[in-house]
Protein backbone atom coordinates (compact mmCIF):
# COMPACT_ATOMS: atom_id res chain seq x y z
CA UNK A 1 0.00 0.00 0.00
CA UNK A 2 1.51 3.69 -1.05
CA UNK A 3 0.66 6.51 0.52
CA UNK A 4 -2.09 9.24 -0.87
CA UNK A 5 -1.63 11.33 -3.84
CA UNK A 6 -3.70 13.65 -5.73
CA UNK A 7 -5.69 11.91 -8.37
CA UNK A 8 -4.78 12.94 -11.82
CA UNK A 9 -8.80 11.91 -12.87
CA UNK A 10 -9.98 14.87 -10.71
CA UNK A 11 -11.09 12.76 -7.77
CA UNK A 12 -8.80 14.92 -4.76
CA UNK A 13 -6.97 11.55 -3.53
CA UNK A 14 -5.75 7.88 -5.20
CA UNK A 15 -3.77 5.44 -3.43
CA UNK A 16 -2.60 1.61 -4.25
CA UNK A 17 -3.37 -1.27 -2.27
CA UNK A 18 -1.33 -4.15 -2.81
CA UNK A 19 -3.32 -7.49 -2.89
CA UNK A 20 -1.95 -10.08 0.00
CA UNK A 21 -2.75 -13.72 0.05
CA UNK A 22 -4.99 -13.19 3.12
CA UNK A 23 -7.82 -11.12 1.36
CA UNK A 24 -8.64 -14.02 -0.92
CA UNK A 25 -11.26 -15.74 -0.86
CA UNK A 26 -12.16 -19.31 -1.95
CA UNK A 27 -12.79 -18.76 -5.14
CA UNK A 28 -8.91 -17.59 -5.29
CA UNK A 29 -10.35 -13.88 -6.19
CA UNK A 30 -10.29 -10.90 -3.75
CA UNK A 31 -13.05 -11.13 -1.07
CA UNK A 32 -15.69 -8.85 -1.25
CA UNK A 33 -15.06 -7.36 2.48
CA UNK A 34 -11.67 -6.35 1.73
CA UNK A 35 -12.92 -3.30 -0.09
CA UNK A 36 -14.45 -1.78 3.03
CA UNK A 37 -11.09 -1.83 4.95
CA UNK A 38 -9.79 -0.04 1.16
CA UNK A 39 -12.53 2.30 1.87
CA UNK A 40 -11.76 3.22 5.49
CA UNK A 41 -8.54 4.30 4.64
CA UNK A 42 -9.40 6.11 1.58
CA UNK A 43 -11.82 8.14 3.33
CA UNK A 44 -8.87 8.81 6.35
CA UNK A 45 -6.59 9.92 3.26
CA UNK A 46 -9.44 12.32 2.50
CA UNK A 47 -11.12 13.93 5.38
CA UNK A 48 -8.13 14.10 8.08
CA UNK A 49 -6.51 16.84 6.43
CA UNK A 50 -9.83 18.55 6.03
CA UNK A 51 -9.67 18.67 9.99
CA UNK A 52 -5.93 19.18 9.99
CA UNK A 53 -5.48 16.42 11.70
CA UNK A 54 -3.62 13.56 11.25
CA UNK A 55 -5.21 11.15 14.23
CA UNK A 56 -7.93 9.14 13.04
CA UNK A 57 -10.05 9.42 16.76
CA UNK A 58 -10.38 13.19 15.82
CA UNK A 59 -12.58 12.71 12.80
CA UNK A 60 -16.45 13.83 13.36
CA UNK A 61 -18.28 12.06 11.23
CA UNK A 62 -20.07 8.35 11.76
CA UNK A 63 -21.17 6.13 8.54
CA UNK A 64 -25.11 6.19 8.22
CA UNK A 65 -24.47 3.63 4.89
CA UNK A 66 -21.72 1.50 3.15
CA UNK A 67 -22.66 -0.24 -0.62
CA UNK A 68 -19.83 -1.56 -3.11
CA UNK A 69 -20.31 -2.79 -6.15
CA UNK A 70 -17.80 -5.72 -7.63
CA UNK A 71 -17.22 -5.34 -11.26
CA UNK A 72 -14.47 -7.83 -12.00
CA UNK A 73 -12.59 -10.61 -9.84
CA UNK A 74 -8.82 -9.44 -8.59
CA UNK A 75 -5.87 -11.78 -8.09
CA UNK A 76 -3.07 -12.51 -5.82
CA UNK A 77 -0.61 -9.70 -6.38
CA UNK A 78 -2.19 -7.25 -7.65
CA UNK A 79 -2.46 -3.79 -6.85
CA UNK A 80 -5.40 -1.89 -6.95
CA UNK A 81 -5.69 1.61 -7.24
CA UNK A 82 -8.05 3.20 -5.46
CA UNK A 83 -10.11 6.74 -5.27
CA UNK A 84 -12.08 8.70 -3.40
CA UNK A 85 -14.64 12.13 -3.75
CA UNK A 86 -17.43 13.32 -2.39
CA UNK A 87 -20.93 13.10 -4.61
CA UNK A 88 -22.97 16.23 -5.16
CA UNK A 89 -25.23 17.48 -3.82
CA UNK A 90 -24.27 18.02 -0.11
CA UNK A 91 -26.85 17.65 2.59
CA UNK A 92 -26.73 19.79 5.54
CA UNK A 93 -26.03 17.38 8.15
CA UNK A 94 -24.22 14.48 5.72
CA UNK A 95 -22.55 13.88 2.50
CA UNK A 96 -21.75 10.68 -0.01
CA UNK A 97 -18.29 9.73 -0.35
CA UNK A 98 -18.07 7.93 -3.95
CA UNK A 99 -14.77 5.17 -4.06
CA UNK A 100 -13.27 3.47 -7.45
CA UNK A 101 -11.30 0.68 -7.67
CA UNK A 102 -9.12 0.05 -10.80
CA UNK A 103 -6.32 -2.74 -11.87
CA UNK A 104 -3.08 -0.94 -11.79
CA UNK A 105 -1.62 -2.37 -15.06
CA UNK A 106 -4.55 -2.68 -17.33
CA UNK A 107 -6.88 0.04 -15.81
CA UNK A 108 -9.67 -2.34 -15.22
CA UNK A 109 -12.34 -1.24 -12.96
CA UNK A 110 -13.14 -3.53 -10.57
CA UNK A 111 -15.70 -1.84 -7.78
CA UNK A 112 -17.00 1.13 -7.09
CA UNK A 113 -18.30 2.13 -3.17
CA UNK A 114 -20.23 4.52 -1.93
CA UNK A 115 -20.91 5.41 1.90
CA UNK A 116 -23.20 8.23 3.17
CA UNK A 117 -21.68 10.23 5.49
CA UNK A 118 -23.00 11.56 8.40
CA UNK A 119 -21.09 15.11 10.61
CA UNK A 120 -21.89 13.90 13.83
CA UNK A 121 -20.92 15.63 17.58
CA UNK A 122 -19.61 12.53 19.51
CA UNK A 123 -20.15 14.05 22.80
CA UNK A 124 -23.66 15.06 22.71
CA UNK A 125 -24.67 11.75 20.71
CA UNK A 126 -25.94 13.47 17.44
CA UNK A 127 -25.69 14.93 14.38
CA UNK A 128 -24.28 18.25 13.33
CA UNK A 129 -24.44 20.44 10.08
CA UNK A 130 -21.18 20.27 8.51
CA UNK A 131 -18.53 22.86 9.02
CA UNK A 132 -17.93 25.49 7.17
CA UNK A 133 -14.60 25.15 6.34
CA UNK A 134 -15.10 21.28 5.44
CA UNK A 135 -17.86 22.22 3.50
CA UNK A 136 -16.46 24.68 1.26
CA UNK A 137 -13.72 22.10 0.44
CA UNK A 138 -16.47 19.06 -0.07
CA UNK A 139 -17.62 21.33 -2.82
CA UNK A 140 -14.98 22.08 -4.24
CA UNK A 141 -14.08 18.25 -4.45
CA UNK A 142 -17.45 17.12 -5.26
CA UNK A 143 -18.26 14.90 -8.87
CA UNK A 144 -21.20 14.21 -10.55
CA UNK A 145 -22.35 10.43 -9.15
CA UNK A 146 -24.30 9.64 -12.39
CA UNK A 147 -21.49 8.73 -14.58
CA UNK A 148 -20.00 6.16 -11.90
CA UNK A 149 -23.54 4.48 -12.06
CA UNK A 150 -24.93 6.25 -8.77
CA UNK A 151 -27.85 8.39 -8.54
CA UNK A 152 -28.92 10.77 -5.89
Amino acid sequence: MTGPTPSASGWPVRRSFYVPYHDLDVLNHLNHAAYFPYMETLRCDYYLPLLSATDPSSIDIIIAEATCRYLAPVGYGATLVGEVAPARPLGRTSFTLLYRFTLENSGTLTARGRTVVVSFDYHSGSKKEIPRSVREVLERDAVDPAPEGWTT
